[in-house]
């Protein structure tokens, strides 16, 4: 009757998200008076997870489930939860679990609520708080059904280390075949990825062009950022379309958000509303996005964002 948490990994790394949902997954289980078991598919490392309070970890090893398929993998966990019964099932609100998630929730006859930003405040009800209305709300939303699933936003509860021994277990379950066969992917690797980043540097047209992309990706350099644009800036061709963040493209909740040269169109702030501090450098003191900023420089980014980076490297270099 443990609470069942599914640990994203890449590559044989469990992703930073992995180790949030087991620490709020630990909390959950605090509250009902029961443990934490986790699953974990080709991850290298399965007793990591005993840092973050899990007490069991199944783990898969299957060469079928390298490349991420929404239907297996819901599968997959749901043959988890029946074998652990478990009544809380808890996924992340990443990009791949959005996708599994509803699928599992059928499975499990689950009541689903995503983007979850805080412990239950009620078990009984089990009842979450989660955002709304693309980040400018919040609910109280009750789950009434026996089995509960919760889709926990990132960067929301955090890393809480509350060490146990985990014991790791073999699991062999049985892999649904879909008929969808993945020939290559194709990743860049020398990059922190929008999804996995504390800090986004994002810049938009005001840029006025590709090559003067080079000091966003110095100050994203110097502050261990991710890089991403504004959908304006991907349509022109000057960045790849997977660094267009907002509504239409990938959603943000990154700790720290810097917009350069971006006006803030009402779907990239809602794709990004969800980062807890906003920053903006823009020229016009009436772009939209200083009233969702918490601060805002107005001044000419191609002034502004170099005397920045020399600050920042002169800051680090004197606590090196």
């Amino acid at each position: 009757m443990s609470v069942l948490v599914y640990t994203e990994s890449e590559q044989g790394q469990f992703k930073k998200i992995a180790f949030e949902v087991a620490s709020y997954a630990k909390t959950v289980a605090d509250q009902l008076g029961t443990t934490v078991t986790a699953i974990a598919i080709n991850a290298n490392d399965a007793s990591a997870l005993g840092t973050y309070g899990v007490s069991n970890v199944l783990q898969v090893k299957n060469d079928a489930l390298n490349t991420f398929n929404a239907k297996t993998y819901a599968d997959v966990i749901k043959q988890a939860a029946e074998q652990e019964q478990a009544k809380v099932v808890i996924v992340s609100s990443s990009a791949d679990s959005k996708y599994l998630a509803p699928l599992l929730a059928v499975a499990l006859k689950a009541g689903y609520a995503s983007n979850v930003v805080a412990a239950p405040s009620s078990v009984n009800p089990f009842t979450v708080k989660r955002t709304a209305f693309t980040n400018k709300a919040f609910n109280e939303t009750s789950i009434s059904t026996e089995v509960k699933l919760v889709g926990l936003s990132k960067n929301a509860f955090g890393l809480k280390e509350n060490s146990t021994t985990a014991e790791v277990t073999e699991f062999s379950p049985s892999i649904l075949d879909n008929g969808v066969h993945v020939e290559s992917v194709d990743k860049a690797t020398d990059k922190v990825t929008i999804a996995d980043a504390e800090i986004v540097v994002s810049g938009g047209r005001g840029l006025k062009g590709p090559e003067n992309w080079g000091m966003i990706e110095e100050l994203a350099d110097v502050l261990g950022a991710a890089t991403a644009c504004s959908k304006p800036v991907s349509d022109l061709g000057w960045r790849p379309h997977g660094e267009h963040v907002g509504q239409t493209g990938k959603p943000v909740a990154a700790n720290l958000y810097i917009a350069i040269g971006i006006s803030g169109a009402i779907q990239h702030l809602a794709g990004i509303n969800a980062s807890k501090v906003k920053v903006v450098i823009n020229t016009d003191p009436e772009a939209p996005f200083f009233k969702a900023a918490d601060y805002g420089v107005v001044g000419d980014a191609f002034e502004v964002v170099p005397a920045l980076i020399e600050k920042l490297k002169a800051f680090k270099a004197q606590n090196a």
